[in-house]
């Protein structure tokens, strides 16, 4: 396995999120301090409710901290505008969710090309691009096949290859296994740990398996909103 890049990828300083006001407030993370380096595979666990994922949300801009401050690649994005998020989330963002969220009438190639539609290529190269991700995930011969004519590890795969072919430098999943079989599931963790070691993508995943966070390099466990643990192995 590659070692990760000394350089921090993120860094966050007394990270708080509190959703609801006075009486009905309540503080999802409170004061989270953490670096993730580039190349890193982190597995980010704890029970439901214990805040897990509103640090997925926040890490990924799709949601913003009370205080404290978030770091990505040096900009601090607790400064950005709605409009500035989101081009972070398009330019060197990808998310991979448990529920795959695939257009159910639409073919595998075109969820893959979606997030290049947004970049304004043209129709060649978003096909071209979308090929070649889908291929990076075994599935070169499904590009017509909609979500309802592939099994759940297809369209897990058809949802990897849609959140690289913007070619991230982060990688988000969000219980990326949760709906598939275990056979399926060892499959897409050594897709998702090629997609690490290969391409240097850092990957962040939150999960409840043991087995998902065997394949990650370092385990963060988070309970009622704060790290209760942070382990790397070597």
């Amino acid at each position: 396995m590659n070692a990760p890049d000394a350089a921090p990828l993120i860094e966050l300083h007394g990270l708080t999120k509190t959703y609801g006001l006075g009486d009905a407030a309540f503080q999802a993370l409170k004061g989270i301090d953490l670096t993730i380096r580039r190349g890193e595979f982190v597995a980010i666990m704890g029970p439901s409710g214990s805040g897990k994922s509103t640090l997925m949300n926040v890490l990924g801009c799709l949601d913003v901290a009370t205080t404290g401050s978030y770091h990505y690649q040096g900009i601090a994005v607790e400064t950005l505008s709605a409009d500035q998020r989101s081009l972070l989330r398009r330019y060197a963002l990808g998310f991979i969710f448990q529920g795959f969220n695939l257009l159910a009438r639409t073919s595998a190639l075109e969820n893959v090309e979606l997030p290049l539609l947004y970049r304004g290529l043209s129709r060649k190269d978003r096909h071209e691009k979308a090929l070649a991700a889908l291929t990076s995930v075994g599935l070169p011969t499904k590009l017509r096949s909609t979500p309802g004519e592939l099994s759940g590890g297809q369209q897990q795969r058809v949802a990897i290859a849609r959140a690289i072919v913007t070619e991230p430098s982060t990688l988000f999943a969000d219980e990326p296994t949760g709906n598939l079989d275990s056979v399926t599931t060892r499959d897409v963790l050594e897709l998702l740990t090629r997609l690490n070691v290969d391409r240097g993508i850092t990957v962040l995943v939150v999960t409840h398996a043991d087995e998902v966070a065997a394949c990650a390099r370092r385990t963060v466990i988070i309970k009622d909103g704060v790290i209760e643990s942070d382990v790397t192995r070597k």
